[in-house]
């Protein structure tokens, strides 16, 4: 290479370099205000929760046309009838499960793999399913190279969960149902906790979180939301 392309060369890895830095440091900016502002002030404040909302890129989990929209306080579109949920509802849902490191977490509803980095980067051990392959597919691809290989992605129907790796400590659905499935019930550990969204598709729904306790459940009302249905078909597309 001589010296003209050389020179070239250098000032075009240089120019990139300095706007992959002035991105990364503004998405960096974003996610803090996203913490503080939507999170934080609403009441959310399990340091390790924090941390990992913090460190997770959402704007690499939404499309690219909408990236300019990924730390806004707004569930988001990702293709197929799906959503990314509003970041205040992830921590929420999260939160309300009081997850630790090291407990075993099934997740229903995959969508673009989100929830699952945030329980990853706290250290839970995640099983999540998806119901339309290509979105396991492209969560799993992803997942993967943003450094979460060890998150276990199944495709099928969320509705009957993941009966070989249970008992879980937690479960989250991140879908809505008219009622509680049984086999959720069955796979969560005696002293578990599960939070899901239940009520009319695309209506107003109650964020339910229960605990198991001798069979039993007992529960608290989070209030309302309102989520995408939980689809039974297992989709191709």
């Amino acid at each position: 290479m001589n010296k003209k392309y050389l020179f070239t060369f250098l000032i075009v890895w240089i120019i990139f370099v300095l706007v992959f830095s002035a991105d990364a440091e503004q998405y960096d900016q974003e996610r803090q205000l996203m913490v503080e502002k939507q999170i934080k002030q609403r009441g959310v404040v399990d340091p390790q929760l924090l941390d990992a909302m913090l460190k997770v890129p959402r704007h690499l989990f939404v499309p690219e046309n909408l990236v300019s929209l990924a730390y806004n306080d707004t569930p988001l579109p990702i293709g197929y009838g799906q959503t990314i949920s509003q970041p205040y509802i992830v921590a929420l849902m999260t939160d309300s499960l009081k997850v630790e490191e090291g407990f075993k977490v099934l997740e229903i509803g995959t969508g673009s793999g989100y929830q699952a980095a945030v329980l990853a980067e706290i250290g839970c051990q995640v099983f999540t399913v998806e119901v339309i392959k290509i979105l396991a597919d492209t969560a799993q691809e992803r997942l993967k190279s943003l450094g979460y290989p060890e998150i276990n992605v199944r495709w099928g129907d969320g509705y009957f969960g993941w009966k070989e790796e249970a008992p879980f400590d937690s479960i989250i659905v991140t879908c809505a149902i008219d009622h509680v499935p049984p086999p959720l019930i069955e796979q969560l550990k005696e002293g578990g906790k599960m939070v899901i969204p239940v009520g009319p598709p695309y209506s107003l729904q109650t964020l339910w979180l229960f605990t198991k306790e001798k069979d039993q459940l007992t529960s608290e009302n989070l209030g309302g939301v309102i989520f995408v249905p939980l689809l039974r078909e297992v989709r191709e597309e």
